[in-house]
């Protein structure tokens, strides 16, 4: 049998619960993640993650190891770079967005203001740098500006851009159908590339596009242009709605996929089945790697014996059992999880012969039988059945020299015996314990009780375990 088919048949309702459990984790991380940079890095180290096992697989050992410090060093990275990121999901406010909502990606910004107010100041010919933020925070990317916190309107919006506003030259950001700040610094692009028309705006949208997933608005003073900055891209937006879907797209992704939302639940499935097979791999991999050996010594038990028989003898009474599994699960083994079983169900009259199989051997999940030792086992056993033995006083020592034992009665005479039918066959006798004669000066009477040997072979229920002895004396001569 392959190991993996060993892992199989070895899994326990515990490692079912560990796989789906962490699964269900890994598809939570990608549901609050999606969209952002944060997905993006990770899926880049599992990608990793499979490299660095197909290495170690192939003996690949440098790469093995440059991979497997990359992946230490990635995790690292991810905590630093995107601790804000981090902080928001961990921060939420509603526990069922974390652990089983669809959190809303974009925000509720009314798009029909915004363009309106957009295509106003480019028909005035009023630059404007608008942005609207989404998963990303953009905390470390935008500096400085002016707080504001007033509702989104048209007029309001205007305003900030006018000329001679002191905030009007920096970006506004705009959120759930707030502006947040005005004057705000945009990070600019180093792309050289750009075409001669785009002016600073035009490179500032560009720059926080390329480190973010926000959707920046420009409104070109000189032209009155209006250009969208998405993903490290500008797009020339011809008309007022052109700019309505892209702000739609951006604020609401879910309803921008389709009117029935089923390419959102297939990509969701899609993702959920990854996240599974993720798991599973990475259960697999530490369930194989981290399995160990063991040696433990166990009883044999002899089980469905037929009341009629008894067993007389073994060949051995302990079998020595080789293991292996999980590390975890050896260290855990404690007495009587492990036992050898035996059916006696079929043993005739005499000498058996038994073979040890895994099928006699009693495992928790998750342990794996390797060898047994002894294989086989010999096991004479014989019926039982009733006997009467006439009872022998068992004397030692001796009389006085001036007397002579006469006479000796007993009572009972006899006594039944239980035992197999090949020991009752050798025995002829029950003696009695030991009496010495050098205790006894006069006829008398006295109790003694029954020596029954072999330990195979026992008194009936109905037999008394003791015996009364009367006894005559005479003088020598006498």
């Amino acid at each position: 049998m392959l190991a993996t088919d060993y892992l199989i048949a070895s899994l326990r309702w515990q490692d079912l619960v560990d796989i789906i459990l962490n699964s269900y984790i890994l598809f939570r991380l990608y549901v609050l993640f999606r969209g952002t940079q944060v997905i993006r890095v990770v899926i880049g180290v599992g990608f990793l993650w499979i490299l660095q096992g197909i290495s170690r697989q192939l003996g690949l050992i440098v790469t093995s190891w440059v991979l497997q410090g990359i992946i230490a060093l990635a995790a690292l990275i991810i905590i630093i770079v995107f601790r804000n990121e981090i902080r928001r999901v961990i921060q939420a406010k509603n526990l069922k967005v974390l652990l089983w909502g669809w959190p809303q990606h974009g925000d509720l910004t009314p798009a029909g203001v915004i363009v309106e107010s957009v295509y106003e100041l480019a028909r005035r010919r009023i630059g404007a740098l608008i942005v609207l933020p989404s998963q990303d925070d953009l905390t470390d990317l935008v500096q400085g500006g002016v707080t504001w916190g007033g509702r989104l309107t048209k007029q309001m919006l205007i305003s900030i851009f006018w000329p001679g506003n002191p905030v009007h030259d920096g970006a506004a950001l705009v959120r759930n159908g707030y502006i947040e700040r005005v004057g705000a610094i945009l990070p600019l692009s180093n792309r050289e590339d750009l075409p001669q028309r785009y002016g600073t705006r035009h490179r500032a949208a560009l720059g926080l596009s390329e480190s973010s997933d926000a959707l920046v608005i420009v409104v070109s003073e000189e032209r009155g242009d209006v250009t969208v900055a998405k993903d490290g891209r500008l797009h020339e937006i011809p008309d007022n709605l052109a700019l309505n879907r892209h702000i739609r797209y951006h604020c609401q992704p879910v309803a921008g996929l389709d009117s029935s939302g089923r390419r959102q639940s297939i990509r969701l499935a899609a993702a959920a089945l990854v996240c599974l097979l993720f798991v599973t791999g990475i259960w697999f991999r530490f369930a194989r790697g981290l399995e160990t050996l063991t040696t433990v010594e166990v009883p044999i038990e002899y089980m469905n014996r037929d009341q009629k028989v008894e067993i007389l003898d073994t060949s051995v009474n302990r079998a020595v059992l080789h293991l292996t599994g999980s590390r975890a699960l050896i260290k855990s083994l404690e007495a009587g999880q492990v036992k050898v079983l035996l059916d006696l169900s079929k043993a005739v009259v005499g000498t058996n012969t038994f073979s040890i199989t895994a099928d006699n051997v009693v495992l928790p999940p998750g342990i794996r039988l390797t060898r047994i030792e002894p294989a086989k086992v010999k096991v004479t056993v014989d019926r039982i059945v009733t006997k009467s033995l006439p009872i022998q006083v068992d004397w030692v020592g001796r009389l006085p020299n001036n007397l002579v034992l006469k006479k000796v009665s007993l009572h009972p005479e006899k006594a039944v015996v239980v035992g197999p039918s090949r020991v009752l066959a050798s025995l002829s006798t029950v003696y009695t314990e030991k009496i010495n004669l050098a205790n006894i000066n006069s006829s008398g009477r006295l109790s003694a009780g029954l020596v029954i040997a072999p330990a195979t072979v026992k008194l009936a229920a109905d037999s008394s375990s003791k015996v009364t002895i009367e006894y005559w004396l005479t003088e020598r001569g006498g």
